[in-house]
């Protein structure tokens, strides 16, 4: 069995509460597209398929392209053991790497050599 998160069940929540309007409502935001004839013809088919028209086929379909991707972002679900892991991974202290410290706190490519005379 999966754990979910609980910051996962308010995002899921998030989403179906902005899930698309009825038919009822109306459509306020508009959006322009330029696309080949051939992908026109192709999307055009498969919405005579499913019965709909040409708009709700595309709105319909990237909405649902637009959710898969950000739940990839801000889901993930771990066995238990793993979630352990991952929580005693986060509540660990930092690993102490020099080499990562210097090249952080030192000059970048961006910084100018000091002047001389000119105090940095």
């Amino acid at each position: 069995m999966d754990i979910v998160h609980p910051d996962a069940i308010l995002i899921i929540r998030e989403l179906r509460q902005h899930q698309m309007p009825t038919k009822t409502t109306l459509r306020d935001t508009k959006v322009q597209l330029r696309m080949r004839p051939l992908q026109k013809d192709v999307i055009a088919r498969a919405a005579q398929l499913k019965q709909t028209t040409l708009t709700n086929f595309m709105v319909e379909h990237a909405f649902e392209a637009a959710q898969h991707i950000l739940a990839d972002q801000t889901h993930f679900y771990l066995s238990p053991e793993k979630w352990d892991e991952f929580v005693a991974a986060l509540d660990a202290p930092p690993k102490n790497l020099p080499a990562l410290r210097e090249l952080l706190t030192g000059p970048d490519v961006f910084d100018e050599p000091a002047k001389p005379g000119s105090a940095r």
